[in-house]
């Protein structure tokens, strides 16, 4: 029923193009909570999120971003990455706002950005300095369509161990600790949707389910700011009918008992699930929780259709 890019695409600059196909995976996980496809007023969504086929990242582009990572496996590397977030997410802070503006016209991306660094606020900590920046655009299918295209500092050993289906990012030469400037190398890429984007940009780094699902839908702090919030919570949420009506009900209230707030926490929901499967993001407690907040939602639409 969603459209969806069958891969991000790289683009020129001065032309649009894209393209894009249905996906029909059944998911095979089916909650109790309810048991058809929210309806109301011809609104169809499917009673699922489909998950499609896993793919493995790629070694070559592993290897591009970290040679001595070369017979790591991938989900050792996103362990470990967590450990060394703290760094990157310091070295992203250092890079001088002027010169990394959150975005630029799509007539005018550079190949690539030199940028000074300011000293990291913490004495005690080495920053990591992004290797790349991914300027990106809205798909030709998606809802809104820009002039301009979206910034975001990465670290190519992030997006290397997280994204299946992402092109080959250009060559980058390794920013020293002390260096005053990094030079990025610019990606230009077409994605369904940038909201989503900052979403997914900010779980590649921090794995923090309860953020995630925070920021796709107003849920009860006392939930999502659990102390250690981790996929087992999730997991847990998910078996409890009653929980999932609780939340339901919070979410149903929170956005004024309107069905058209509820659609458009869906569409938000729905958009996370397309970049996923557009960059092939197969992280498991990421896709649990897309899983529990579509349950969530689903299960307040029907709320609201019930009490019209």
């Amino acid at each position: 029923m969603f459209q969806v890019a069958a891969h991000p695409t790289a683009f020129d600059a001065h032309r649009q193009h894209g393209h894009g196909h249905s996906h029909a995976h059944p998911s095979a996980r089916r909650s109790s909570h309810h048991q058809s496809s929210s309806s109301s007023q011809g609104l169809q969504l499917p009673r699922t999120l489909a998950r499609p086929p896993f793919a493995e990242c790629s070694r070559e582009a592993i290897l591009a971003a970290s040679p001595e990572l070369a017979n790591v496996p991938s989900e050792f590397i996103r362990l470990r990455l967590r450990e060394t977030a703290p760094q990157m997410l310091a070295g992203m802070s250092c890079l001088a706002p002027s010169h990394m503006p959150a975005q630029l016209p799509r007539t005018h991306i550079p190949s690539a950005m030199n940028v000074p660094v300011r000293a990291s606020s913490s004495s005690r900590m080495v920053p990591s300095y992004p290797t790349h920046v991914l300027a990106i655009a809205p798909s030709k299918h998606a809802s809104h369509s820009s002039d301009a295209v979206a910034l975001f500092p990465v670290h190519a050993l992030v997006l290397a161990s997280h994204c299946a289906l992402l092109p080959r990012l250009p060559s980058a030469a390794p920013a020293h600790p002390t260096a005053t400037q990094v030079q990025l190398p610019v990606m230009p890429l077409q994605l369904p949707s940038l909201t989503a984007f900052k979403i997914l940009h900010s779980f590649m780094y921090t794995h923090n389910v309860g953020a995630l699902l925070a920021a796709l839908l107003p849920l009860p702090e006392a939930f999502t700011h659990t102390s250690g919030f981790s996929g087992e919570h999730v997991t847990h949420t998910m078996r409890s009918g009653t929980k999932l009506h609780e939340l339901s009900s919070y979410l149903y209230s929170a956005s004024h008992k309107s069905l058209s707030s509820l659609t458009t926490h869906a569409a938000h929901v729905k958009e996370l699930w397309q970049d996923c499967v557009t960059l092939g993001v197969y992280d498991l407690e990421l896709w649990d929780a897309m899983d529990l907040a579509w349950e969530i939602v689903l299960g307040a639409m029907n709320i609201a259709a019930a009490a019209h």
